[in-house]
């Protein structure tokens, strides 16, 4: 049973974030860029993206759902023994409003998360960093451990597994003829990716699981790999390869359909609403190949469930005495 005395352990989700309005993309772009106003030709390229997919990302609905999910759920699993509040990185609240939220609260310990399943020094450890800082500026100082990665939870490779059946099972009755399956994740400049960096691999081994599940190596007219989308526009190189790349590729090699599952990315957004559904979309349309993409997981069920589960493993990680603020575990 849970002490009703002793204060409830928060927890802090943390995600990207997107502007809510037209008006805000250029702040909030701004932001992104370290404070470089982008120019009127990048702004305007930006705003169309989000024209094409109803004039705003659904990020912020789906992320807020996922919190709602995650909340309710580990309040079935424990009543009454947790906090869940959100920050993001670039939109409001922030991480900090949300580590200032728990400690107003009266949390003491709090459980950090972020909805990227890999870990990277760029993503992951950047949320970490401002939520440790905050945690340790907080008066008392809050104990915090954060969960590193997810990406091999029970359970989640099944679920995307479940999706990317679907998929193959559409493309088999549309099209006859050789499939590329093709796991995605958000590229980073390879610069920043450094030694020991464990984000590429991370995302290879997310590929596999999957793969293993459903025995692609085995299924006559299919292959499979990783492949990297959404690098941006700068001059020095992105890990690849390039997944539009690998659909002409794959095209120009006799492939007639090809599936993208998207393992990096846990809802919808303008990355998988226009990168994939339009753009990558439009490349296999001109290449002659056809295309499907796996459901996004957003607010299912189940996977706001597992998410509850990767919390509640992180709770023995407290000592009695109190562990180091900013203490990291792997999921």
């Amino acid at each position: 049973m849970t002490d009703s005395a002793a204060p409830p352990i928060g927890v802090l989700v943390m995600a990207h974030g997107t502007p809510s309005t037209t008006e805000g993309v250029e702040p909030f772009y701004t932001t992104i860029r370290r404070g470089r106003p982008p120019s009127p030709e990048q702004l305007s390229e930006l705003v169309g993206r989000y024209d094409s997919i109803g004039g705003t990302s659904p990020l912020t609905e789906r992320t807020r759902a996922q919190v709602a999910g995650l909340a309710s759920a580990l309040d079935d699993l424990a009543p009454g023994r947790f906090l869940v509040r959100f920050g993001a990185k670039y939109t409001a609240p922030s991480i900090e409003d949300g580590v200032a939220e728990l400690a107003a609260a009266g949390v003491r310990q709090v459980i950090g998360i972020v909805l990227t399943p890999h870990q990277s020094t760029l993503g992951s450890g950047q949320y970490f960093d401002r939520a440790a800082e905050a945690a340790a500026e907080a008066s008392p100082p809050l104990e915090l451990v954060s969960i590193a990665s997810w990406h091999r939870a029970e359970g989640f490779a099944r679920l995307l597994a479940d999706r990317v059946a679907v998929a193959l099972d559409s493309v088999s009755r549309q099209e006859a003829g050789r499939t590329a399956v093709f796991f995605t994740a958000h590229s980073l400049p390879e610069s920043v990716v450094t030694e020991g960096d464990p984000y590429p691999s991370q995302v290879g081994e997310s590929g596999a699981d999957i793969a293993d599940l459903l025995e692609l190596d085995n299924l006559p007219g299919v292959s499979w790999g990783v492949a990297w989308q959404s690098a941006g526009r700068t001059p020095d190189p992105w890990i690849g390869p390039d997944l539009l790349l690998e659909i002409r590729r794959v095209a120009q090699e006799g492939v007639a359909s090809v599936v993208v599952c998207p393992v990096g990315f846990v809802s919808d957004h303008l990355e998988v609403l226009y990168d994939l559904d339009i753009e990558a979309a439009q490349v296999a349309e001109s290449a002659g190949v056809y295309f499907a993409r796996t459901a996004s997981l957003n607010d299912d069920k189940e996977f706001v469930g597992l998410l509850a589960s990767v919390v509640m493993a992180a709770v023995p990680s407290f000592e009695p005495s109190g562990s180091p603020s900013g203490s990291t575990i792997p999921a």
